[in-house]
């Protein structure tokens, strides 16, 4: 089987939020120690990596086996992967993929586990639980953005954690910054599949308040970002470099304007998760960026 029909079933282009997420913890610990344990750094990327993909390949499972993937329009950032409604792949290869991508990654943090002890077990219990129900339980009660931004900020967390065994609050706030991004995408992405998700017990935060109301709720996202953001570049926790974040602020307001205005015509609105993804992914981008440019000034002072 191609190796692109993998690369489709595991969503590539959503893969790059957890290595966001890794990256910037990385750029927090050597901004914060000035030291970077490679071994231990490569281990991380490959175990989120793992864990990434085994979400992505249980949801596209349990997505067709309960139908959902029947009824939704697909598109190139919502409706699933049609990897299995095609018949690319037998559903049975996409589970054990599923399984043993998270197998994978648990043999990661079990690693740190042994290492660094309860933080790490914590934040690992955490994944493997959540990873393996969020398609079925975590979804079906409206929990999928709060899971999905949990995940990145622990991500996050947990690669400062393995690199310095210290978190600090700044590193708690860097986290909720790539988790609110991550969560922002689940969230624009689920409009399009609303009528499928309702029908087949899913009750996504769009489904929970109706497209109207959740459309109104898309300023919450980049408010609580560039809040966050702000303060923690006025008051010290980041650098002052992370306010080039803002240079992104137009992409979301232009999105915002237009989202009330495209809910109910799907081949419209693919331009509006296209223009979210681009924000999330270029606002994580620049805020990683920020501290990049502090650690070079520093190094050439």
């Amino acid at each position: 089987m191609s190796l692109a029909v993998w690369f489709r079933v595991i969503r590539i282009k959503f893969l790059l939020s957890s290595i966001i997420a890794v990256s910037l913890g990385l750029t927090l610990s050597y901004w914060q120690r000035q030291e970077i344990d490679v071994i231990h750094a490569a281990v991380t990327v490959g175990g989120v990596i793992a864990l990434h993909a085994s979400v992505d390949l249980l949801n596209d499972f349990w997505d067709y086996k309960r139908g959902i993937d029947a009824l939704t329009k697909k598109t190139k950032f919502s409706g699933g992967t049609g990897v299995l409604p095609e018949g690319l792949l037998r559903p049975s290869r996409v589970y054990w993929a599923g399984v043993i991508s998270l197998v994978l990654g648990s043999a990661a943090g079990v690693y740190f586990v042994i290492s660094y002890g309860w933080v790490i077990a914590a934040i690992l219990g955490f994944a493997v639980l959540s990873i393996y129900f969020y398609s079925t339980k975590i979804v079906d009660s409206g929990l999928g953005e709060v899971f999905v931004g949990t995940k990145g900020t622990m991500i996050v967390l947990g690669t400062v954690y393995i690199q310095t065994q210290t978190v600090l609050f700044q590193d708690v706030a860097a986290g909720v910054i790539i988790g609110t991004l991550s969560a922002f995408v689940l969230y624009i992405t689920s409009f399009p599949d609303h009528d499928a998700d309702k029908e087949k017990g899913r009750r996504t935060l769009v489904i929970v308040l109706g497209k109207k109301r959740a459309a109104s709720l898309f300023w919450a996202f980049p408010i609580i970002v560039y809040l966050v953001i702000l303060g923690g570049s006025l008051f010290g926790m980041f650098s002052l470099f992370c306010l080039i974040t803002f240079a992104a602020m137009p992409l979301v307001i232009m999105t915002g304007l237009r989202l009330k205005q495209t809910l109910d015509d799907s081949d419209r609105f693919v331009s509006i998760m296209r223009s979210a993804l681009l924000f999330s992914r270029t606002t994580g981008v620049l805020f990683i960026t920020g501290f990049l440019i502090q650690i070079i000034y520093f190094l050439n002072d």
